[in-house]
């Protein structure tokens, strides 16, 4: 199990390194990443595809639909790969997650994707390259399972949406950033990207700032009457 990331070093460096983020982080307040330690690898990458391209509602019925088929949580490869396809179609996975998740039943069993224990002595790279030999799994898709399932902290999805606009938001730019700009700034944010990745998401929920009121003896711009 990943120790609990030291979350009062992440934002002393990260206020100290960057005076946008600072600005970010104190609006926000501490860092609150939830790790999913009792997630098995198998089961965090299954629910990983499923989610996929489908509203946090929908995904989550198909889940425990597919759940149910193997009487409960967490269901392992050997589990999945025993069940016909009418069962798992009928649980709402398309056919092409379907087939997405007999590879990576069949690729955790052979080993090509590593076990947690494995994972523990990897670095992240040699991670993500043995995980998107799984059909339907893509870097960020392992860049989710490296920060919220294995804990790893210098993580930055440079093609993730969230990030991305949540950069735009926070550092107020007219566009949203290119995965070249987001890396050359993201690396004074090193060792602990995957919480500044965190508060970028946070930025990109937060409501924009409402406009300040005038002041009473300030003069109201003329405007046209409403016809």
């Amino acid at each position: 199990m990943a120790k609990q990331p030291d979350y009062k070093a992440a934002v002393s460096h990260l206020k100290g390194c960057d005076a946008k983020l600072r600005n970010l982080i104190e609006k926000v307040g501490e860092p609150n990443i939830t790790l999913r330690h009792s997630h098995t690898i198998f089961y965090s990458l299954m629910r990983a595809i499923i989610y996929q391209q489908l509203a946090g509602a929908a995904a989550s019925a198909i889940l425990g639909r597919v759940e149910a088929l193997a009487d409960g949580y967490q269901m392992t490869p050997e589990q999945l790969l025993s069940l016909p396809d009418e069962r798992l179609r009928g649980a709402g996975l398309s056919k092409n997650k379907l087939a997405a998740l007999r590879d990576l039943a069949a690729k955790v069993l052979d080993d090509t994707v590593p076990t947690a224990r494995q994972m523990v002595r990897m670095d992240d790279e040699e991670i993500i390259a043995r995980v998107t030999q799984v059909r339907g799994i893509g870097r960020w898709t392992v860049e989710m399972l490296l920060i919220f399932r294995l804990g790893r902290m210098d993580i930055l999805p440079l093609d993730d949406f969230g990030v991305r606009k949540g950069f735009q938001r926070a550092y107020k730019l007219k566009d949203m950033p290119t995965r070249k700009e987001l890396a050359a700034r993201g690396a004074r944010w090193s060792p602990w990207r995957s919480v500044a990745a965190w508060y970028l998401w946070r930025s990109c929920e937060m409501k924009p700032a409402a406009r300040k009121a005038p002041l009473a003896n300030s003069s109201p711009r003329k405007s046209k009457r409403p016809k």
